[in-house]
């Protein structure tokens, strides 16, 4: 009742994303419901099924008809949507808080308007795409490019979900001055081992179908996984546009795998407290597409799994090489292997490994402390301070 009480007192924050909120998009709503001095309100184009948001503080200009498709196609041309402007108008909020670069872009007219700060929170592919081949795939990419240089004069801060991103941003022409790096870290209760559960000789992955998660390279790492120790099983936990590519490449190579689908959060952490390794091959796309720093590195490490990956985007920031994982070149499916079956074979490794996981997460990812740290980014907006 008390925390409900706050809310209502608390400065309210829009944190706006086009689609609220894909069944990936934790990264978005956990932060912000332990916001402490601010109340989140969430505002988008439209809903669309994933996850739970409180209806009382989430408003949408697709109310899910015919005229809300065209009022949510007018809104991205022209910003007008005057029913939802006049409601986030009357929260009064202190600042908007985009998700991604495309939904800054989108609501940078808004910003304007209220007179409130924007800040824009890039996390991998917004940073890292193509222009001259993505520009025209969406409505939202035409716009993020049209509006791109807008973005970066009139934008207050931009924070990058790693250093990696944040150069990117720079190499882009970003000022400098204006972006820094957070990261938002694991739920550290949420995402914590259970030693009665067994761990089972399985190499887990997580994540989208898509190029640049590589997962044809994890299904290669595991054939030759399989030629040495035949009883390790595959299990792919996700879906994307390239399932059914990578099920005939697995029923072709490998003995043992499941492709389990999309699955809900307290199932994948059931698996990763039962898997021997996490295994994550992301590589750069063919258009550019790169991760920031892919949740579920984090997530593993904080369920004391030991991770393998590749020399990508922000995951270097995030798993040591040779502490609390293994790090390959991107597409080198043979180091993939070797590092795989080194932790599948070495129980002492192994529990080293575990061990130092866990506690590099709460000493530097755990969630609730970032979030601290992010109430203290928006404080420091509204008081107008420099970030360089």
């Amino acid at each position: 009742m008390q925390e409900q009480k706050n809310k209502l007192i608390n400065p309210a924050v829009v944190i706006f994303n086009s689609l609220l909120l894909p069944p990936s998009q934790t990264f978005i709503r956990d932060p912000a419901e332990k916001l402490q001095q601010f109340t989140a309100y969430y505002v988008g184009s439209r809903r669309v099924s994933g996850l739970d948001l409180p209806p009382e503080r989430t408003l949408v200009v697709n109310q899910e008809n015919f005229i809300g498709k065209i009022e949510e196609q007018l809104f991205k041309l022209t910003s007008f949507a005057p029913i939802l402007y006049q409601q986030v108008q009357q929260l009064n909020p202190v600042l908007i808080h985009a998700q991604f670069g495309l939904s800054g872009a989108l609501i940078l007219p808004w910003a304007r308007s209220l007179r409130i700060p924007l800040i824009v929170h890039y996390r991998g592919a917004d940073a890292t795409i193509d222009e001259e081949s993505s520009r025209y795939t969406s409505l939202n990419h035409w716009l993020y490019f049209q509006r791109k240089e807008e973005l970066k004069r009139e934008t207050r801060l931009f924070i990058t979900v790693s250093k990696f991103i944040k150069n990117k941003l720079v190499e882009q022409g970003f000022p400098p001055e204006k972006i820094i790096s957070h990261y938002h870290g694991v739920d550290l209760d949420l995402f914590r081992p259970e030693p009665e559960i067994k761990r089972q000789p399985i190499v887990l992955f997580v994540g989208r179908f898509a190029e640049k998660k590589g997962c044809e390279y994890l299904i290669q790492a595991m054939a030759k996984v399989q030629s040495e120790l035949p009883d390790v099983e595959l299990v792919m936990i996700g879906d994307g546009p390239l399932k059914p590519k990578l099920e005939a490449q697995a029923a072709k190579l490998l003995s043992r795998y499941r492709f389990l689908g999309t699955q809900p959060p307290d199932i994948v952490r059931n698996w990763m407290n039962r898997a021997w390794l996490l295994a994550a091959p992301s590589v750069t796309a063919s258009q550019g597409d790169s991760e920031g720093l892919p949740n579920v590195v984090l997530e593993a490490q904080a369920m004391s799994l030991p991770v393998v990956s590749t020399i990508h985007a922000g995951i270097p920031e995030a798993v040591i090489h040779g502490e609390t994982g293994f790090l390959v070149p991107e597409r080198d499916w043979e180091s993939l292997a070797e590092y795989g079956l080194k932790l599948l074979q070495d129980n002492r490794l192994w529990q080293y490994f575990s061990l130092k996981g866990r506690n590099h997460m709460e000493g530097n990812f755990d969630r609730s402390k970032q979030t601290r740290v992010l109430e203290n980014i928006y404080e420091s907006v509204l008081r107008g301070e420099r970030f360089d």
